[in-house]
């Protein structure tokens, strides 16, 4: 059996509720302030059985002018439309603006409900009829049934009837494709159950017993049941009028307008790109950044406006914006919305989300046109490399994709599949998978040989660059997983060489010059000869009367020589000399167990000086242990 949502529209006092109630027998006026004034103020729920048993859920919403925000909260989720006009009054102020809502948010199936039509005679009847025709020309509802009823009589129900089910049955039935969605449009508390929200889901299912999220405060609840038309569900798909009943969140806990998902599947958005259809009945052209009243789904939040290719947007004119939230926004591409003005307040416009987190947009620029352009042509693969693109050396998981685009994981792991196969994107990362494009790469590999190569040029002692050190001559964003995938497929490509931590260039080696052979002979000579005191190397520096980065790069050269051995940043020891302390340290230690300082400086005679630096490269080598304030042999 279709999940169909029908709604009704129209002006104040045209019949609506009544008309329902003439339908199924239910009152949808439950609150006590709407008997008391006769008039519709909240939004009403029922479900109506047609002839030939499809059942359809019904969304009864208010008429008068100071309710619109409700209207718009009631219609966004409706499959069909009822709208109804009053013979004796025919199109009113709220018909025409509830027309231009409902044009707005794409809702193209419906008819027209004459009601009222005891209080007037035939001719009358056929002059209102006409009037309503040459109304809605143009509309969706051009050519659509124009059905005279009576509520109060029961004239012309089976009628209507007989038409909704003909409408219903034209009408195609929303996909259970995509992310699941219930805007919440209302919340209430039930003795027994406690918290209770519900609302017409707009894609994707839900099932009892699983975890959701409630955005935009990105509460986790789980839900303890389900019912469809008041009868229990195991789960509930797209287009069913649903209630879920919450166990772990309470009733103040939520409200109109929050969008109940699956936890980690959407993020709220402080920015939106849309495109922007002013209505040609707007009362004044919209200024950029004019504060304005957004709808969409349930909520209604607080925003600014800015014009993207213009500084004012004319009656009937249309654009692309960029819209600030005052208040976080749940939304994904393609919803639609409706604007209305602060002050007073009226319809003014709408149109549909591109993206829910743009990057800065410029205004009067090609590039923001372009990317415009790409998403509004509604190319899912298109709109993936779009993405990926301006990620650039950051890169972009599939999480924060599905966010972006709204396309449920099966969909999207195959859009990704074929994407990778034909080489258009690279997936640098298995957990999570995160994505790239290969000119991105190529940016990458082209940036760390450019790194190398000046690094070599500056450097011509050093066998190359550390990793983080590499590392930090790039972008500040690049993804250290990207980093990681490129460097491992330069050396396997072998166009950069990694010697134990060093990263290099394959054509680099390390090449004395002639003078440096000679300032190197002087340095080794002036280590071999001091044995078991060698110079600092600031009395390095002094005693050769040379430039302490000439002494660093010389010194770094002989320690990978293993010609020195570098204890500390000032201590270095030639390598015979510190095999010779180590042997008698061993053997001492052999002969007396331990090792203290006094020992140790009667064994060599050194000063505090030497034997710091000597104890700790004893322990770091795992030759002594330290315990208290003496060594012993680590066996």
């Amino acid at each position: 059996m279709k999940r169909i949502i029908l709604g009704t529209a129209g002006h104040i006092d045209h019949g609506k509720t009544t008309l329902i109630k003439a339908l199924t027998g239910v009152d949808c006026d439950r609150l006590k302030e709407e008997k008391q004034r006769g008039i519709t103020i909240e939004l009403g729920f029922t479900s109506l059985r047609l002839p030939g048993g499809q059942q359809a859920g019904i969304i009864d919403v208010p008429g008068h002018e100071k309710f619109v925000k409700n209207m718009v909260a009631g219609v966004g989720g409706i499959d069909a439309l009822m709208m109804v006009i009053a013979a004796d009054e025919g199109v009113m102020p709220q018909t025409r603006e509830h027309l231009d809502i409902c044009r707005i948010l794409s809702i193209s199936s419906g008819l027209i409900v004459l009601t009222k039509t005891d209080m007037v005679d035939e001719e009358w009847i056929e002059m209102v009829t006409e009037d309503i025709r040459e109304y809605v020309a143009g509309t969706f509802l051009e050519g659509a049934p124009i059905v005279p009823v009576s509520s109060a009589t029961g004239t012309g129900i089976d009628s209507l009837l007989a038409e909704l089910e003909r409408l219903v049955a034209d009408i195609a039935e929303r996909p259970d494709a995509g992310l699941f969605r219930l805007p919440v449009d209302r919340v209430f508390s039930m003795k027994g159950f406690g918290t209770v929200v519900t609302g017409t889901i707009l894609a994707g299912k839900v099932g009892a017993g699983e975890e959701v999220e409630v955005l935009p405060e990105k509460t986790r609840a789980r839900v303890r049941g389900i019912q469809i038309h008041n009868a229990s569900s195991d789960s509930a798909t797209a287009g069913m009028r649903t209630a879920l009943n919450f166990q772990g969140v309470e009733k103040s806990a939520l409200q109109r307008g929050d969008v109940i998902t699956l936890p980690g599947t959407i993020a709220p958005t402080r920015t939106a790109l849309a495109r922007l259809d002013h209505l040609r009945s707007a009362p004044r052209p919209l200024k950029n950044r004019a504060r304005v009243r957004f709808h969409a789904g349930t909520s209604e939040i607080l925003c600014r406006i800015v014009l993207l290719n213009r500084d004012e947007l004319q009656p009937g004119q249309a654009d692309f914006v960029k819209i600030v939230f005052e208040s976080p926004a749940v939304l994904l591409p393609h919803d639609r919305y409706v604007l209305r003005s602060y002050s007073p307040v009226t319809t003014i416009g709408g149109g549909e989300v591109l993206d829910n987190q743009p990057p800065k947009l410029h205004r009067f620029s090609e590039i923001t046109g372009r990317r415009c352009d790409i998403l509004q042509s509604g190319d899912e693969q298109a709109a993936l490399l779009l993405y990926c693109r301006e990620a650039g050396p950051r890169g972009i998981d599939l999480a924060q994709i599905q966010a972006r685009c709204g396309i449920e994981s099966n969909r999207l792991a195959a859009l990704v599949d074929s994407l990778r196969s034909a080489g258009t994107i690279v997936a640098f990362s298995k957990n999570p998978v995160c994505l790239t494009l290969p000119e991105v790469i190529s940016a990458v590999e082209n940036g760390i040989r450019a790194q190398l190569k000046d690094h070599h040029a500056r450097n011509p002692l050093k066998p190359g660059m550390l990793r983080e050190e590499l590392r930090g001559g790039l972008p500040p964003a690049t993804n250290q997983r990207l980093y990681a995938h490129v460097t491992e497929r330069l050396i396997k490509k072998g166009a950069i060489t990694m010697t134990r931590e060093f990263l290099a260039l394959p054509e680099h080696k390390p090449v004395l010059q002639d003078g440096q052979r000679a300032l190197r002979h002087r340095i080794v000579k002036l280590y071999t000869d001091a044995g078991r005191t060698p110079p600092s190397r600031k009395e390095l520096v002094e005693t050769l009367r040379i430039q302490d980065r000439e002494a660093a790069a010389i010194l770094d050269l002989l320690v990978r020589e293993a010609a020195l051995v570098k204890l500390s940043e000032d201590i270095f020891y030639e390598s015979g000399a510190l095999r010779d302390i180590v042997q008698k340290t061993v053997s001492h230690m052999q002969e007396t167990g331990e090792l203290t300082i006094k020992g140790f400086k009667e064994l060599t005679g050194l000063s505090r000086k030497f034997m710091i630096p000597l104890f700790e490269y004893l322990d770091r080598t795992k030759v002594t242990l330290r315990m208290g304030d003496k060594r012993v042999l680590r066996k």
